[in-house]
């Protein structure tokens, strides 16, 4: 197919809308149930009170708001899709957010800046020692206008997800995964939370042994979703591995009858032989005479992708036996010309799994 007819054929699934709406009008639709945002979302919601602050500002000055993204349901109402940060803290600030509201949170008091340093201590209505805002300003912010684009209902049901997913994707806000993660929240939040539970599985993280940051940014909810996607979604030759690991995670979220009991024992009978051999060493270097240095991503994809599918024969050998070939395969794996030729830096991560994944299965097999 021409690259020509694949455009056509993509964008036939996406019928898009849009308006220019003030934030009077977005809060409205919000408190009237017309506008919503899954809960879930909340706990992605980690604005400072210095990034409020500064929004607030903005739209104080009269500077132009980004667009936010919404998903037309069968019902007619809008679902929040992209704009999670701005939305909330509009909401938050004039103290109609559901979730702080539930949990008694007071609205934000801002801060000084440079431009406006009389900001500080102001609030919407004013509370505790803080002081409201005048009429004017109240104004001036909900008459503000924001362009809301709309992706209607007449749109391939998974197109919402495509788009949550390439407007996030790779900005600051949040990694990779936390996207997914929230690709999960409005797809299949039963799923989602499987996959926290999964990867706080004790055994697990006493292998990976991340960093408190990694594990802030979900890497370890990654990991879990690359143990599923490797065998649950193939990979394909040459596909960048984020698109990669976005479309495994629609199509594992998507599977009606999802084998969650099948696959969690599966991921703990794995990890529960990997670190009966290796322990807090799993996924590291073997530099001849231990194991050193950080996790490293090329080591899991062989061993968490290698061992399952091979854990039927490794299960057959005793305890003993069984350590000591996972050892003897963790440190072989450092000499071995394909492991070298495709796990070092500089190698992208497309060819990686193109070389790893059928390696794995071969070098594990007992």
């Amino acid at each position: 197919m021409t690259l020509e007819k694949e455009l056509a054929e993509a964008r036939k699934d996406v019928v898009t809308d849009g308006y220019d709406m003030s934030i009077g009008e977005i809060v409205s639709l919000y408190r009237d149930d017309e506008l919503t945002i899954n809960p879930a979302f909340q706990r992605y919601f980690r604005w400072d009170e210095g990034r409020k602050t500064r929004f607030i500002e903005s739209i104080l000055l009269g500077i132009p708001i980004p667009p936010i993204f919404v998903f037309q349901t069968e019902e007619g109402s809008w679902e929040l899709v992209d704009g999670l940060q701005r939305v909330s803290t509009l909401l938050e600030f004039l103290g109609e957010l559901h979730d702080a509201k539930e949990r008694k949170i007071p609205p934000s008091v801002l801060d000084g800046t440079k431009l406006l340093p009389s900001l500080a201590e102001k609030s919407w209505d004013g509370h505790g020692t803080s002081t409201a805002l005048s009429t004017a300003q109240k104004l001036d912010i909900r008459r503000a206008r924001m362009r809301v684009e709309i992706l209607k209902r007449e749109s391939d049901p998974t197109s919402k997800f495509e788009l949550f997913q390439r407007l996030n994707t790779g900005g600051a806000e949040l990694s990779e995964q936390e996207v997914r993660n929230c690709t999960l929240v409005m797809m299949n939040p039963r799923l989602h939370e499987w996959l926290l539970d999964l990867s706080k599985y004790e055994t697990f993280h006493k292998c990976i042994s991340l960093s408190a940051a990694a594990k802030d940014r979900q890497q370890s909810v990654e990991l879990v979703v690359r143990f599923l996607a490797f065998r649950l979604s193939p990979y394909k030759k040459g596909l960048d591995v984020h698109d990669y690991l976005d479309g495994a995670t629609i199509e594992l979220a998507g599977t009606e009858g999802f084998p969650m009991k099948r696959e969690e024992k599966l991921f703990k009978d794995t990890f529960t032989v990997i670190h009966e051999s290796l322990g807090d060493k799993s996924f590291r270097r073997w530099n001849g005479s231990t194991f050193t240095g950080k996790f490293l991503m090329s080591v899991f994809e062989v061993m968490a992708y290698g061992i399952p599918k091979n854990l039927p024969a490794l299960r057959k050998k005793s305890l003993t036996r069984r350590k000591e070939f996972i050892l003897r395969k963790a440190k072989a794996l450092w000499s071995d010309e394909t492991f070298k030729k495709y796990s070092g830096a500089g190698v992208r991560g497309s060819t990686r799994l193109t070389h790893l994944l059928p390696f794995a299965v071969r070098f594990m097999k007992p």
